[in-house]
């Protein structure tokens, strides 16, 4: 794994989707993240895309960063940026909703 994800299953699923044709089961596993948001994002009704990061860095500045991103390239009018830490006896969550024409 690599802190830029996996180039090859996301180009795998780019051109099925391009294709339409169905995606196989086994990227369920190998992209848990992305599969769990994208399962939220189908129950809640959000539309758009769906990105998931695995920083190296600040989490906060790299998800609002990619959040402004999306909003700024006209790809989203508001992104939900949710920050999961597993590690620890306790872990944590946090969530924030991005809009367009909040202050950066």
């Amino acid at each position: 794994m690599t802190g830029s994800g996996d180039a090859q299953s996301a180009e795998h699923v780019a051109h099925a989707v391009d294709a339409g044709t169905r995606i196989g089961p086994l990227l369920f596993f190998q992209s848990v993240p992305n599969s769990v948001v994208g399962h939220v994002a189908a129950e809640w009704g959000l539309g758009g895309p769906v990105v998931c990061l695995c920083p190296t860095g600040d989490a906060r500045a790299d998800g609002m960063a990619q959040a402004r991103l999306l909003i700024d390239d006209g790809d989203a009018d508001e992104a939900l940026v949710v920050w999961v830490e597993q590690a620890g006896a306790d872990g944590s969550a946090e969530a924030v909703l991005v809009s367009k024409g909040e202050p950066r």
